[in-house]
């Protein structure tokens, strides 16, 4: 049964329109937008539902469509890491989250680490599945390997947009190998409605020549890279030398032909089984779902639950803040909701083990 998601839309730097989700309770996790989704279509689908499910399980899982794909705007010009970027970061300040987990799947991977990099306050936990640090065009110069990125985006512009299937079950069949003929044709169909074809061949270029790897050594996240070892579209060693280039972090190998994992193998029970477990290590010493709870507030809300957890009333509260007792009132109210607690004692508790604590000596800095 497919569970009741949010969409809104939020604007990037460059005024696209950026199509974004929520589903689930519990604490956040963040995926990065990858190739090819949909936020309606993908819960229809064969090929990404039971990720979503099983995703949406345990956590308020909140993706977002990239731009030029889904119900993102489609008629953008940016297609760079940079553009990526913003895009989830304009999708983060929206929904207000100030701690979580972080889910980069293929090229969403390089999306991941530049973000880790450059708000390493934020990425509790770094996940990465079928990711590289370096584009197809960057690992190889040698004529054949060139000629088979010419030769794939030739297949683009012939087929992309045809109604015969027969182009695009290429790469159908480097995706998912394993697939079986009614999760091609869905996956087809996918390709169809996700993007034009266009855009499907300026993504692929952008994505021939993506490169995060001295990005990846400056990664302070605790990091997990997933990856099948016999994946046609990012081959294994790609993943290895990801893993290799990010300090301290843990490599999975993963039993599988498939670039998007199926619901029926056994790889796909030992990546949940991975990805819950790495999880469940929290860094903040607390909980994970208190963790996950607690970065859920906004930066207002967290300041708040501070100066309660330090023992204030009210008033001196909104005097410290500069706000109204109203307004305050509204904040404990929300915050109250969102550490799922109903008094103050509880709060404080929560916030006091997850070391959350403000000095009453030390003003507050707005």
């Amino acid at each position: 049964m497919t569970r009741k998601q949010s969409i809104r839309f939020c604007h990037s730097p460059d005024d696209i329109r950026i199509a974004y989700a929520t589903v689930g309770r519990g604490p956040p996790l963040v995926k990065v937008a990858n190739y090819l989704t949909h936020l309606e279509f993908d819960w229809e689908s064969p090929v990404w539902r039971h990720w979503l499910d099983e995703l949406s399980t345990r956590h308020q899982l909140i993706r977002y469509d990239e731009r030029g794909c889904g119900l993102s705007d489609w008629d953008v010009d940016d297609f760079t890491l940079e553009a990526w970027v913003t895009d989830l970061e304009s999708v983060i300040e929206v929904t207000g989250l100030q701690r979580f987990p972080l889910l980069g799947i293929s090229q969403g991977g390089a999306v991941a680490v530049a973000y880790a990099v450059r708000h390493p306050e934020r990425v509790t936990h770094l996940i990465l599945y079928g990711a590289y640090s370096r584009g197809r065009l960057l690992r190889s110069n040698s004529p054949k390997h060139l000629q088979e990125a010419e030769t794939l985006l030739d297949m683009m512009r012939i087929g992309w947009g045809q109604d015969n299937p027969a182009f695009r079950q290429v790469f159908a069949t480097l995706f998912m190998p394993e697939a079986t003929a009614d999760q091609m044709i869905w996956f087809d169909e996918l390709m169809r409605r996700t993007t034009s074809p266009q855009n499907a061949i300026r993504f692929e270029e952008a994505f021939f020549s993506l490169d995060v790897t001295d990005l990846a050594s400056k990664i302070t996240a605790p990091t997990l890279v997933l990856h099948a070892r016999a994946d046609a579209m990012v081959p294994f060693e790609e993943g290895r030398r990801l893993a290799a280039l990010i300090p301290g972090s843990t490599f999975v190998p993963l039993e599988s032909r498939n670039h998007i994992l199926l619901e029926s193998e056994p790889a796909w029970k030992r990546f949940l089984e991975e990805v819950h477990a790495f999880i469940a290590e929290s860094p903040l010493g607390v909980h994970p779902v208190e963790a996950g709870l607690i970065a859920t507030l906004s930066s207002r809300e967290r300041e708040v639950l501070e100066q309660i957890a330090s023992g204030l009333g009210n008033a001196q509260i909104a005097d410290r803040l500069h706000i109204s007792p109203h307004t305050l009132r509204n904040h404990i109210t929300k915050v109250f909701s969102k550490l799922q607690v109903e008094t103050r004692a509880q709060a404080i508790v929560l916030a006091r083990e997850a070391g959350l604590v403000a000095s009453r000596s030390s003003p507050t800095v707005l």
